[in-house]
């Protein structure tokens, strides 16, 4: 599907982004304006400038038969599943919320329920135009003179450049998804059958296209497998109901694919419970419109604004919170460790169980660097914790980065990080980052990773 227009218009956005870079003061750090943020980092306000990259918005070009399509970097993956699947398509990867971008999702790391075959998403990218700090635009690939900059964007969060087209791989779908939950008694049966399930891609027979899990207990944790299917017998709605709370009451489920891929943006994941929207009567209230990730997220924001709820709690005699927004990675081998300690530690429940191997094991992704022959659990944990009588911020999250790097684990940069630089360094690229953002960052037009993550700048 070829849309001279749609590049046409690429085009024209692409002058206007080096226009835009030209126009800004050299010494004035740059940042870019959006609408939307997954980002649960606070940050400093900046006297810098911003960069107007909202026309790098929908899909350039599909190319049904190559199974590959152009998509702008500010593209939200709702707009891109939209897109794709009426041609029986869509991203080998799809991040589990709406408004994550095709952008945000390769400049830090997504992850979903396909990941166990076919890594994050930016193992699907084929190349991308990036817009550097010296405001050129180069196209990064595996196989040209910018290879570099390609392996070492994952998880440079704009650090490095911003993304303004990439060309991604698309795989085909059907119809429908066929869910089985699959509860397990402990940690270490489960840990056992994700491995088994990860090598052979199926379960009793069936194959498994889709794999993530839940912990809601160390007595009760369920795997969901997802296969593909051609009918359905009957199909669930998850505006209406909430789908966490069905994996424990049903040991199968079916839903069209559109609905599988956004199951958990509808109640963001189970963060909606802390809005009152899973009770009964407010959510036959609750217009489905509201029902996204995006506006929890707003609700959130203005919480961290205004602080209604942490006066009211105070006022109660309440415990002061800490919130714990996390998504790190494990070996498969130490989920039972971690688990064990993120109990003790937290107290939280559920727990996101998302697996992860690398798709190319000859490729190395040097900002974010996994053994390519290791499975990974990535597992995913948001909400506020009470702070033990005389501690404070960060004591949870704190503890948490050191639990995982005890057990060789990697966390993700989208929340807050506490590391030093020396931590930082070893963990996240060290020398290889420094000589990439001399190269195409020479002047530090845009903030460093480090100062971005760390120092929230």
């Amino acid at each position: 599907m070829t849309d001279p227009s749609g590049w046409a218009a690429y085009r024209r956005s692409v002058e206007d982004a080096r226009a835009q870079m030209r126009r800004l003061p050299a010494e004035s750090p740059v940042r870019l304006r959006k609408r939307t943020s997954n980002l649960f980092r606070p940050r400093q306000r900046s006297a810098g400038g911003t960069l107007d990259v909202t026309a790098f918005t929908g899909v350039i070009d599909i190319d049904v038969d190559g199974r590959t399509a152009d998509v702008g970097g500010m593209t939200t993956y709702e707009q891109l599943v939209d897109a794709t699947l009426p041609h029986g398509l869509m991203p080998l990867v799809v991040p589990e919320l709406k408004t994550i971008t095709l952008g945000g999702a390769v400049s830090g790391v997504g992850i979903e329920s396909t990941s166990f075959r076919n890594g994050c998403p930016h193992e699907s990218v084929i190349e991308m135009d990036i817009l550097t700090g010296s405001g050129e635009i180069v196209t990064a690939s595996a196989t040209n003179d910018h290879r570099d900059l390609f392996y070492g964007f994952p998880n440079s969060y704009g650090s490095l450049g911003y993304a303004l087209r990439l060309r991604i791989e698309l795989e085909p779908t059907r119809p429908f998804v066929h869910l089985r939950h699959v509860r397990y008694d402990d940690v270490q049966s489960c840990a056992e059958a994700i491995a088994a399930i990860c090598t052979r891609r199926s379960y009793d027979g069936e194959a498994v296209d889709f794999l993530d899990g839940v912990w809601f207990s160390a007595h009760e944790v369920y795997l969901t497998l997802g296969s593909w299917a051609e009918e359905a017998p009957r199909t669930s709605d998850y505006v209406r109901n909430v789908y966490y709370r069905s994996i424990p009451a049903r040991r199968e489920d079916w839903l069209t694919v559109r609905d599988y891929l956004w199951r958990w943006d509808t109640d963001w994941f189970w963060c909606s419970r802390a809005f009152g929207a899973q009770a009964p009567v407010i959510r036959a209230l609750w217009p489905n419109r509201w029902l996204r990730s995006n506006v929890f997220w707003r609700l959130v924001a203005l919480e961290r604004k205004y602080g209604v709820k942490r006066r009211i709690d105070h006022a109660r005699g309440k415990p002061d919170i800490e919130y714990v927004i996390q998504d790190i990675e494990v070996s498969v081998e130490r989920l039972d460790e971690f688990l064990t300690f993120l109990d003790q530690q937290t107290q939280m429940s559920p727990v996101w169980l998302c697996p992860l191997k690398l798709r190319d094991s000859s490729a190395t992704w040097d900002l974010y660097p996994l053994d390519p022959a290791t499975t990974y659990v990535n597992l995913g944990f948001w909400g506020g914790v009470d702070l033990p009588r005389g501690e404070q911020e960060p004591f949870h999250n704190q503890a948490i980065e050191r639990a995982v790097a005890d057990l060789g684990g990697r966390k993700s940069l989208y929340s807050t990080a506490f590391y030093s630089r020396e931590e930082f360094a070893a963990t996240y690229g060290g020398t290889t980052y420094e000589l990439l953002k001399k190269t195409y960052d020479p002047d530090g037009r845009f903030p460093g990773l480090y100062e971005k993550t760390v120092e929230r700048a």
